[in-house]
C-alpha cells in the first residue's frame, strides 16, 4: 500500500511523513516543488529509506502527477502543498493564487482522472485529504464562540482567500464528481522544522542571534496554538475514519496572545540557554507597525473531531513549546542552513533593519 503526500518537504508535510514512516510500513510518494520553505534537509533521516520516494514536481503539473498516480497506485493523497504565509501573500498574492487555487484545481483534475479508472473496490477505499486553515473563517471578537465547521467563510487576506477557494474546489469535486474527499482546517502550528518566518521560530532564532523580537502592533492578536505532531496524528485519524465530504477542525485548545507566546519563549530560553549577560531575552522584544488587515483572533472548536473520531491533542502549549525551543537549540545547523541568503533580505523588508 502507498500514499501520496504533496508538499512533503515543508514544515507540516515533513513532520507528517516522518511520523507516518515511524508508525507504518506503508510507503510515501512525496511530491514537492521545493520553494523557499520546502527543505529536503527536514527528511535527511530518511536517506536510503525504501518507504520514501521523493519527486520534485509542482502539484499544478497534471501530467507528472497523473503519471505518478498511475505508476504507484496510491490509496490516498494527502495535500499539504500550499503557499502559507500571510505576510508574503500581502506583498505578492500571485504565487498564492497560482499554487493554492490553480494548483489545487489541477491536482484535483489529476486525482479525479486516476480515481475514475480504479476498480469499484479501490474507488471506495480511496481518499483525497485536503489540509487547510482556520483563517478561511475570518476573524473573531474576544467574546465570539470559537470557529466551528459550520462557520461562514470570511477570509481577510490573499492567503486565506486562496485557501478558501481551494476548500470550495475540493467540496465541489466531491458533490459534482463523487470524489471521496476529506478536509481539515487547523489552527496555528508550531514545532520542529518550522521555517523561521512565522512568529515562534522567528523569535527563537532572533533571540539567540541577539536581534529584536518583532511583535506586530500591540501583540494582543490571539491564536489557537497546535503542536505539529498533534496535527499529524489528527490527520492520520481523519484519513482512517473521517466521513466522506466532511470537514474537521483541528485545534490545540490553546488560545494565546502573540505577546504572551513570545514572553513564554523568552522565559524558556532564559532557563535553557541564558544570555551571557544574564539579562532576559524579553529585553529584545520590539513592537513594530502592524501588518495590513491583521485578524485579531482565531480560535478552533475541535469538539467534532473528538466526538466523532476520538481525537484530542496530546500536548498542552506548555509541553509543546518547551519541546519546540529545545529542538531549535539542538538543531542550530539546520537553522543556519535555512536562514542564509534570501531569508535575510526578506526579514529586513518585512520588519525593518
Amino acid at each position: 500500500m502507498t500514499i501520496v503526500v504533496t508538499g512533503g518537504a515543508g514544515f507540516i508535510g515533513s513532520n507528517f511523513i516522518l511520523d507516518w514512516l515511524a508508525l507504518s510500513d506503508e510507503a510515501v510518494i512525496n511530491i514537492d516543488k521545493l520553494t523557499y520553505a520546502g527543505n529536503l534537509e527536514n527528511l535527511q533521516s530518511l536517506t536510503g529509506h525504501n518507504g520514501h520516494v521523493f519527486v520534485r514536481s509542482d502539484i499544478g503539473d497534471t501530467e507528472t502527477v497523473g503519471e505518478l498516480l498511475r505508476t504507484h497506485k496510491p490509496r490516498a493523497v494527502v495535500n499539504f502543498a500550499a503557499e502559507s504565509h500571510v505576510d508574503r501573500s500581502i506583498h505578492g498574492p500571485a504565487d498564492f493564487i497560482e499554487t493554492n487555487v490553480v494548483g489545487t484545481f489541477r491536482l484535483l483534475e489529476a486525482v479525479k482522472s486516476y480515481w475514475t479508472e480504479l476498480s469499484d473496490a479501490d474507488k471506495q477505499a480511496f481518499r483525497f485529504l485536503h489540509v487547510s486553515t482556520d483563517e478561511v473563517y475570518g476573524t473573531l471578537s474576544p467574546t465570539d464562540d470559537a470557529f466551528r465547521e459550520t462557520n461562514r467563510y470570511e477570509p481577510n487576506s490573499p492567503y486565506s482567500a486562496s485557501k478558501a477557494a481551494s476548500d470550495h474546489l475540493v467540496r465541489a469535486y466531491h458533490h459534482t464528481y463523487g470524489l471521496p474527499v476529506l478536509t481539515t482546517n487547523c489552527s496555528n502550528n508550531y514545532g520542529p522544522y518550522h521555517f523561521p518566518e512565522k512568529l515562534i521560530p522567528l523569535c527563537i532564532h532572533n533571540a539567540l542571534s541577539g536581534k529584536p523580537l518583532p511583535i506586530y502592533g500591540d501583540g494582543q492578536q490571539i491564536r489557537d496554538w497546535l503542536y505539529v505532531k498533534d496535527h499529524c496524528s489528527a490527520i492520520r485519524r481523519v484519513l482512517d475514519a473521517g466521513q466522506l465530504g466532511e470537514t474537521y477542525n483541528i485545534g490545540g485548545w490553546n488560545e494565546k496572545a502573540n505577546l504572551e507566546v513570545v514572553e513564554t519563549l523568552c522565559t524558556i530560553l532564559d532557563e535553557l540557554s541564558p544570555r551571557k549577560d544574564r539579562v532576559s531575552y524579553a529585553q529584545q522584544i520590539t513592537f513594530v507597525k502592524d501588518r495590513p488587515g491583521h485578524d485579531r483572533r482565531y480560535a478552533i472548536d475541535a469538539t467534532k473531531i473528538e466526538r466523532e473520531l476520538g481525537w484530542k491533542p496530546a500536548e498542552t502549549f506548555e509541553t509543546g513549546i518547551r519541546k519546540t525551543v529545545q529542538w531549535y537549540l539542538d538543531n542550530q545547523t539546520w537553522v543556519g542552513n535555512v536562514t542564509s541568503g534570501a531569508y535575510q533580505n526578506w526579514v529586513g523588508q518585512q520588519y525593518g533593519a
